[in-house]
């Protein structure tokens, strides 16, 4: 059934041209029609490196072949390790990443996520029967927590210089953690007894698991989105590539593909107006405690009412230059204003908080005039256009009352949370 359903949805995909290259050259999709894509190859169900053309297969895989096809782009390959991603990306090697890439505040600082494909969170794979010491019980959900494997004895290996190392050092202080810098060792680590457990997420964890019954699964540590990395130079392709996955997750065609891949579909759908929407305010919360860093160094105050005031007028114009673009009428003004103020009041809660608590040494030492504006902006394009794709849409209602504690998760009161809700219900609402 799952390989039916791949050959299907790739019958469609065989007319774009594809080539694979270590270090891909040429035009980029501002003055031509080469798409340099930046994959891994080590990362199933998202990319996995072939020996046969076209090199790779994989759900990203089969959706940059359909985005190339249908915009008229050639397809170029190149393939990175995780560990220098941001320097492949920041050096002109790919005009964007698609292999399972997750949204972090370091990337978004760096680059333009697109509307998020999925969502996925971190999870330790473990024998039970290779560990030291007895683990808890089974938590809610029926799964043990993570945090019983925190102990001294304990050996976690994880990818190195992905998103899960980062998670591992954050959230494993006392058990060892090992990197590995090939994703496919990792799981033989676990395999040959070399470490007690493994650091993965819960799309790949299926894959590792199969033909080891014995291995278990703790409960997700972490909330994550999965999204393509576009250099932040591409605001053009960025833009293509949102309206086109907004498009096929309305036809259904991004379903299929989690189907064939993942074997079960996204519900709610991440590529709909409202999740992703949701996630550009979550990405853009996020680098608010970098944000406040900033201003704890330079000595500026949370609250600039005149900053505020401008960044509420350039809100309202780029929702209407997004209505334009799409030929639709923008929401009304006050509702739009009202949904960015609340964007505001939201960011200023999570300054507060952050300037309150210890310095973090993740978020110091990012310029806020030079990196973290200039990303904000970049997340305020997309925010833009999908301001306007739910207002069109006009079902917002249900979709975000499923995904709200996600803005939770950013500490804020529930005030804060209704506030931004109630904005985005309007936004669906105002005709």
């Amino acid at each position: 059934m799952q390989i039916g359903l791949v050959a299907a949805v790739l019958l469609s995909c065989t007319s774009s041209q594809t080539r694979v290259a270590e270090t891909a050259t040429g035009t980029t999709p501002e003055t031509g029609r080469l798409l340099r894509v930046g994959t891994s190859g080590d990362y199933p169900p998202f990319s996995d490196a072939m020996d046969e053309a076209p090199g790779f297969r994989g759900f990203d895989v089969d959706v940059a072949s359909a985005f190339a096809r249908d915009m008229g782009y050639e397809l170029a390959w190149v393939r990175f390790r995780w560990p220098v991603l941001a320097a492949g990306l920041s050096t002109d090697r790919f005009d964007l990443a698609m292999s399972g890439v997750t949204v972090r505040p370091d990337r978004s600082a760096l680059g333009r996520f697109s509307v998020p494909v999925l969502e996925s969170g971190a999870v330790v794979l473990f024998r039970e029967t290779a560990l030291t010491f007895p683990i808890g019980a089974v938590a809610h959900g029926g799964a043990h927590a993570a945090s019983d494997l925190d102990r001294p004895g304990m050996t976690i290996a994880v990818n190195r210089g992905g998103h899960l190392e980062r998670v591992a050092r954050a959230e494993f202080s006392r058990a060892g953690v090992m990197t590995i810098p090939d994703n496919a060792m990792v799981r033989e680590a676990l395999v040959s007894g070399a470490v007690n457990a493994v650091l993965t997420d819960t799309i790949e964890a299926p894959v590792w698991r199969k033909g080891l019954d014995d291995v278990l699964q703790t409960a997700p540590i972490t909330q994550d989105w999965k999204a393509y990395w576009v250099a932040p130079q591409n605001e053009a392709l960025s833009r293509e590539l949102d309206a086109w996955l907004l498009a096929k997750e309305r036809d259904g065609t991004l379903s299929r593909l989690r189907v064939a891949h993942f074997g079960v579909g996204n519900d709610p759908p991440t590529a709909a107006p409202v999740g992703a929407l949701l996630a550009a305010i979550d990405e853009r919360l996020a680098l608010m405690p970098w944000v406040a860093e900033s201003k704890r160094i330079t000595r500026r105050a949370v609250e600039d009412l005149a900053q505020e005031e401008r960044v509420l007028a350039a809100a309202v114009s780029g929702v209407d230059a997004a209505a334009a673009r799409a030929d639709v009428a923008p929401p009304n003004a006050d509702v739009v204003r009202a949904f960015y103020r609340a964007q505001i009041e939201a960011a200023k809660e999570i300054q507060r908080t952050t300037l309150g608590g210890p310095v973090s040494r993740e978020a110091q030492g990012t310029d806020l005039s030079d990196v973290l504006r200039p990303a904000l902006i970049r997340i305020g394009d997309r925010l833009a256009q999908l301001v306007v794709a739910v207002h069109e849409d006009g079902s917002a209602t249900d979709s975000a009352r499923k995904v709200r504690d996600r803005l939770r998760s950013h500490g804020l009161s529930d005030a804060t949370v209704s506030e931004i809700e109630r904005t985005i219900d309007a936004l669906s609402s105002d005709d």
